[in-house]
């Protein structure tokens, strides 16, 4: 399959919020329009930390998003980047859409200097950690939440 990875675009409103209602819906995330259109000015505002890749098929058609910032890694004195979204619709699974998005935020924390390149994913994500499991090294770290 042909694949177009690109910053997402203003005109990509419609096609990526499809997407990202798919993606809450996959982790049984309640979210609202409102939630979304946050996510939305925040990856078209410079100033917010949060940006954001869409993966494009041959047809032009939005098949898969991923979001992504940096984060301050305080022991190493350095700047990593934290992969927060990624999500493919179903039909497009397998298309190598998942890998070439892990891939452009890679690239761009190389351009930014970054020294990793960091994500979480549910325990029972099976299908994406077997992805995961040859594209990156499984940490021994144990992830907590406080709730406020």
């Amino acid at each position: 399959m042909s694949l177009i990875i690109r910053p997402v675009a203003p005109k990509d409103r419609a096609a990526w919020d499809a997407l990202y209602a798919g993606y809450a819906a996959f982790y049984n995330v309640a979210q609202t329009p409102e939630m979304r259109d946050t996510v939305w000015s925040w990856l078209h505002n410079p100033a917010h930390e949060t940006n954001g890749f869409v993966a494009e098929d041959g047809t032009g058609t939005l098949i898969g998003l991923t979001h992504y910032r940096p984060f301050a890694r305080p022991l190493s004195a350095s700047t990593g980047g934290f992969l927060d979204d990624l999500f493919v619709m179903p039909a497009a699974r397998g298309s190598g859409a998942a890998k070439a998005l892990i891939d452009a935020v890679a690239n761009e924390g190389k351009k930014r200097s970054w020294t990793v390149i960091r994500w979480i994913t549910a325990e029972d994500n099976y299908r994406a950690r077997s992805l995961y499991d040859k594209a990156a090294d499984k940490t021994k770290w144990v992830t907590y939440d406080v709730k406020l």
